[in-house]
């Protein structure tokens, strides 16, 4: 199964919202991709800045799956890539 750079955002944005007790169209989310870092995600919501590791983005994708695709996937489970268009996940069944 694969995921989308959409699906992606949206599961990191309903984690923060349900983290801070908020709507999940209060947060915006911008993904990176830095060679010697890896993958992050710059996160602002409620007017404060935080970044999200790739450890963090996985359990966001993790309970994405499990709460809206009724899906039961662990972390060792779920990767992360960037192609040419888009960053993506691929969840191995």
């Amino acid at each position: 199964m694969r995921l989308s750079e959409q699906d992606i955002m949206n599961a990191i944005c309903l984690l923060i919202a349900d983290r801070k007790k908020i709507r999940p169209d209060m947060v915006k989310v911008q993904l990176m991709w830095d060679e010697d870092l890896g993958f992050s995600a710059e996160v602002a919501a409620e007017g404060r800045e935080q970044i999200l590791i790739e450890a963090n983005m996985l359990e966001a994708l993790e309970r994405y799956l499990l709460t809206q695709w009724n899906i039961r996937a662990f972390r060792s489970q779920i990767t992360l890539d960037i192609d040419d268009v888009e960053m993506f996940a691929t969840v191995e069944e």
